[in-house]
């Protein structure tokens, strides 16, 4: 594609898609003082940018590659932009997805009249037997980012920002395998070299940051599942080289910052973003601007399932410096935590309380306390020390925020040598039955705590016993599946070991 500037005003994307709105922030303009807009993706018909990319794609296909029909790999946005994109031009589309892709997904899917196929537990197994069928079928892949159409197509959102709000100064742009953020820069950067153009990943997925800094594309040796719509182990050749020359910075955010971001949005707009979605908006909130800038976020999609939602609104408040978790250690005894009170809380509210009685000599709680700020966050550490309360702060510690929280019962005093791991499970009937017949049966399972997140990928964390560690995990290894080792996490050793 010779001229990337001169496609992307010819792209082909407003049959299908729309021009979506750019919307102040009030909340996040009186945050920042300075003014703050939304470009509203999630209001596309499938709520989501994807569409764009997808059709300028499809509407440049020859007659006979038309009539073959496409195909793609997806579990998520992209699947729904290329079925509506198929269902408009007439033509069949096959779309593989992961057996573990949530039924409301596939059932958006088909309803707009695509062919799924359920296949694997990962994007990459769907990826892989999309390929096989694309060769023996004809059909046309349709790549999620690094496609130069696809680019262009995205690349309308930069056009569309320039044509509504002419002196921006800076734009924010969630990055996953870098479609979106190529073929914005690319454009603006054209048109309007002054404008900042700045990704956001998130800390575990953050494929375009590390490609950046080394000069070349970084394959991930795993990605974190929160932000699942950019959650890419390695960017597009393409969109690596436009980001090179077009992209000033790259930066991360964690989960609680993504919560708080989606909280943020939802009491601006009323609309629910989905994390990917909300990750422009989480980095706004983490930089400083010149006070005339005109900063705008990026709002990339809105395709989170309900039963995500509680998951989201538990990390929420941590994420915006408004709660803090601690594990308290005071006195077993009658009328210990009522003192604790009277000598500490002093206005400040508990969210949250956990205990179990483990020993007589003394206890530990995990509390959740309400805080304005990390001022208060801190001199409410201070008085806790005053008074001789001995204390960890758990508030960045994602193993008490995930598991630690919910586990009661304290430690296993019988267990022996009992080793903890985190464990990513695929959401589908019989993984664990899989997990375990892979690892064997000689080892006793002394801990196991899950929470079913709504997503492709369940967060497990699992204790077991076992003499020979070594041999423990070489047998992990061969699961297959992504897992870390977490026997020094201090909420564990806390609350559970």
């Amino acid at each position: 594609m010779k001229d990337p500037l001169k496609q992307t005003l010819l792209a082909r994307v407003y049959d299908v898609a729309k021009e979506t709105p750019l919307q102040l922030a009030p909340k996040l303009t009186d945050s920042k003082g300075v003014s703050v807009y939304l470009k509203r993706e999630d209001l596309q018909p499938v709520h989501s940018f994807k569409l764009r990319g997808a059709y300028n794609k499809m509407i440049h296909l020859r007659d006979d590659e038309k009539a073959r029909g496409v195909i793609a790999a997806s579990a998520g946005n992209h699947a729904q932009g290329v079925a509506l994109s198929a269902k408009k031009l007439g033509l069949s589309a096959l779309i593989v997805m992961p057996l573990t892709t949530p039924a409301i997904k596939v059932e958006a899917v088909k309803s707009h009249g695509a062919e799924v196929i359920l296949f694997g537990d990962s994007y990459s197994d769907a990826y892989d037997h999309s390929q096989k069928l694309m060769e023996s079928t004809g059909r046309s892949f349709i790549h999620p980012f690094d496609d130069p159409y696809v680019i262009t197509g995205q690349g309308t959102i930069g056009r569309e920002v320039l044509e509504q709000l002419p002196d921006v100064t800076h734009i924010f742009v969630p990055v996953g395998g870098g479609g979106l953020i190529a073929g914005i820069a690319q454009y603006v950067k054209s048109l309007q070299p002054s404008v900042k153009i700045i990704g956001v990943e998130p800390e575990d997925s953050n494929a375009m940051g590390k490609s950046l800094a080394a000069g070349r594309r970084v394959t991930l040796p795993e990605v974190g599942i929160f932000a699942d719509g950019v959650a890419v182990k390695q960017v597009g050749t393409r969109t690596f080289s436009i980001a090179q020359k077009y992209v000033d910075e790259v930066i991360t955010v964690n989960t609680d910052q993504i919560c708080a971001a989606i909280k943020a949005l939802f009491e601006d707009t009323r609309s629910i973003l989905e994390p990917a979605g909300a990750l422009a908006a989480a980095g706004i909130a983490t930089c400083s601007f010149p006070k005339d800038a005109k900063i705008v976020a990026i709002c990339s999609g809105a395709n989170v399932t309900f039963e995500r939602l509680q998951q989201i609104a538990e990390r929420t408040l941590i994420g915006s410096g408004k709660e803090a978790l601690f594990a308290v250690t005071m006195p077993e005894k009658p009328g210990a935590l009522h003192s604790f009170c009277q000598q500490v809380m002093n206005g400040h509210a508990i969210t949250e309380f956990n205990y179990r009685l483990h020993q007589r000599s003394s206890a530990t709680i995990l509390v959740g306390i309400a805080v304005s700020d990390n001022d208060d966050k801190q001199a409410f550490m201070k008085k806790m020390a005053s008074f001789g309360y001995a204390h960890t702060d758990l508030s960045g510690d994602d193993i008490a925020k995930e598991h630690a929280r919910h586990m009661l019962g304290g430690p296993a005093t019988e267990a022996q040598s009992e080793h903890f791991y985190q464990i990513d499970f695929p959401e589908r009937p019989g993984a664990l039955g899989t997990f375990l017949g892979a690892i064997g049966s000689q080892w006793n399972i002394s801990a196991f705590h899950y929470r079913n997140a709504a997503s492709d990928t369940g967060n497990v964390l699992i204790g077991l016993e076992a003499a020979d560690k070594q041999l423990l995990e070489e047998k992990l290894k061969r699961t297959g599946y992504t897992w870390q080792s977490v026997h020094t996490n201090a909420s564990l050793r806390t609350f559970v070991m």
